[in-house]
Parts: C-alpha cells; structure tokens; sequence
C-alpha cells in the first residue's frame, strides 16, 4: 500500500502531465493523493518542498533515459545523441521540464549536479580521444547550456522554434565549437596557408610562385583539400 508522500509525489506528477507547476494548487492534489491539506506540510515542509521534490524524480527519469543511450567508438556523435534525447525528454515532459531547468526560491533540484556529471563523463571521452577545444569542464557547461536554452525556446516560443531543425543547428554550431570540427581545421589551414604566403610576398620574405599561389587558392576553394606540402 502506498504511503500518503508517494501519493502526493504521484499526484503532482500527474498533474504537471497537463499543467504547469504554478497552476496547481494544493487543493487539487490533497483531493487526488485522497490526503489532507496538513500533510503536504508534514511530509514537504510546503509546496515549494514538494515541487522540489517531484523535480527530483524528473531528474531521476531523465537521468535514466540518458544512461540508455547507447555507446559508440566516436564519442562526438555519442554527444549529438545525448543532445537529441535531452530535447526529446523535454518535448515529452514540457511541465515537468521547466520545473527540473527553472526552479524558483532557494531550494534546487540537487540531481542536476548528477546530469553535469554525466554529460563531463561524455566530453571526457572526446577529450580522451584528442577531440576537444578547451577544458571538460568548460565544455560540459557550454553544452548544457546550449541545450537547456533550446528546450526552452522550444517549449515557450513554440511557433517561433518551427521543427527541430533549430535544434540541430544550435546542437551541431555548439558541439562543433568545443570539439573541432575536421572540415572546419582544413578550411581554416588552407587560409591561414595562403594568407602567410601573400603577406611573404608582399613584404618580400619569401615570394611566392604563380604555381604556388595557384595550388593554393585551389584548396580554399574546396573546404575538404588540404594543400600538399
């Protein structure tokens, strides 16, 4: 038999299915948890404690949808994955998300600390594999940062959000910025390149060849060549 905190937990929960966390009363959960008014009181210490409560099993089951997610042998993409399924979660559970990402007053979800330190186990791996820019530590937060933004545009500005092509974007700009994108490096070697050897020219250092110059323009116009030594 349930106790009388697992049906307040129960019915708040139930509730944000269709309504966020500020339209619901406590007199609508007492009459569905069938318990007193007193009692959220005795069990939370007031609603502000069992809404923070309720964020905390949100963490637990998003927590879990996260541990789900497969792992491959290129933890980039593993990252992209982890993005889409951050998104996913929130879409499925709007009321419950803005509860989780944006609590109010003193008390906080402490089970956030617990998402930060799986998605620093994620960059850890593309760090491991020499694909990252700056520090884990850096990147994790710029990463969850990034991505709890887009959830909530998504969930309060649907009709500016469009599709989720939004979402890949911004996922694909942000993962791309902290771990290095390959097309990106090759784009920017061939102009760093050429750039030294007109300014070697130009101030006589080295002059560079027709032949040369040729080759390299060559490369900057297709971002996947590389210009040969």
């Amino acid at each position: 038999m349930s106790t009388a905190r697992e049906r307040i937990l129960e019915a708040t929960g139930e509730l944000l299915a269709t309504k966020d966390a500020l339209a619901i009363s406590t007199r609508a959960i007492c009459d569905r948890a069938k318990v007193g008014m007193p009692e959220i009181y005795r069990q939370f210490g007031d609603k502000q404690g069992l809404l923070t409560a309720v964020a905390d099993i949100g963490f637990e089951r998003f927590l879990a949808e996260k541990r789900r997610n497969p792992l491959t042998e290129d933890p980039v993409a593993d990252l992209s994955t982890a993005w889409d399924s951050h998104v996913a979660f929130a879409l499925r559970n709007p009321h419950l998300y803005r509860l989780m990402f944006t609590p109010t007053g003193d008390a906080k979800p402490q089970a956030v600390k617990e998402a930060q330190a799986l998605l620093l186990q994620a960059v850890e791996r593309c760090r491991d594999a020499g694909r990252l820019r700056m520090s884990p530590e850096l990147a994790g937060r710029s990463i969850l940062s990034a991505n709890v933004g887009v959830c909530m545009m998504a969930l309060s500005f649907p009709e500016l959000f469009g599709d989720l092509a939004v979402s890949y974007a911004v996922r694909d700009a942000v993962i791309g910025k902290v771990t290095g994108d390959e097309r990106e490096d090759a784009r920017l070697g061939s102009a760093t390149v050429l750039a030294q050897a007109l300014v070697d020219t130009l101030t006589g250092a080295a002059p560079v060849s027709a032949a040369d110059l040729d080759r390299l323009t060559r490369a900057r116009r297709t971002p996947d060549a590389i210009p040969e030594p």
